[in-house]
Order: structure tokens, then C-alpha cells, then sequence
């Protein structure tokens, strides 16, 4: 085995947790995890470790290619949010959450206000 997931047990996995998660307090237990190849259990934890692409969008803008080429120090381009609205996380290119804007020391950060359900973010990654 090469240690990757295959394809249909990782949609298993997920459809499994999230069943898990709809139906809490239905079942006393919770449903058992696939085999792995030499026969023992493999549960969710395998993903923990794979690294993630997290994005935060302020706004959109659309522009014409005469209005990019004419960019420099100072060009202002109006985005399609207003000032306070929500900025949107994205995960792989994904909206998983929206926040407002703080500072983490010298850094800016996010603090999620909306977090987009478990149900909605699976059903949402085919």
C-alpha cells in the first residue's frame, strides 16, 4: 500500500462523518470506518496531515487590460464590498467562512463570524 487514499474510501470517509453528524444522538454507534487493504480500520485521521491553500478575499473587481496596464504605486481599484462587510475564506478555492478583519500583533488576521455548515462544505467539494 503506498499510503495514499484511494478516491472512493476518502468520499466514504466523508459521507460517513457527515452522516455521523446529522444523525448525532439518532444512533448510539457511530458507523465503522473502511478497511484499509491488510484489513484493519482507517479512520478520517489520515487527513489531518495534508496541507491546505487558505485564502482571504476582500472583493472582486473587473478591468479592462488598458486600465491593468497602466497600473502603478498609488492605483486605486474599487473593489465590488463595501467598508465593514464580511471578508470571505476560502479553502482550496472554496468558501468555507466569512470574518471581519483584526490584528495578530504586527499581522492581520480574521475572525470568523459565519462558518459555513459540515453538511454544505461536503456537499459543496465535488
Amino acid at each position: 500500500m503506498n499510503g495514499k487514499p484511494d478516491p472512493d474510501e476518502l468520499k466514504e470517509l466523508l459521507q460517513d462523518d457527515n452522516l455521523h453528524a446529522a444523525d448525532l444522538g439518532k444512533h448510539s454507534k457511530r458507523p465503522t470506518a473502511p478497511l484499509t487493504g491488510d484489513g484493519t480500520s482507517r479512520g478520517i485521521e489520515f487527513l489531518y496531515d495534508v496541507p491546505l491553500q487558505i485564502s482571504v478575499e476582500v472583493g472582486r473587481s473587473k478591468i479592462l487590460l488598458r486600465d491593468l496596464l497602466k497600473m502603478g504605486e498609488g492605483y486605486v481599484i474599487e473593489l465590488d464590498k463595501l467598508a465593514g462587510e464580511p471578508l470571505d475564506l476560502y479553502v482550496n478555492s472554496r468558501l468555507i467562512a466569512r470574518g471581519e478583519a483584526v490584528m495578530v500583533g504586527e499581522k492581520f488576521g480574521i475572525r470568523l463570524t459565519d462558518v459555513i455548515s459540515t453538511a454544505d462544505r461536503v456537499e459543496n467539494l465535488g
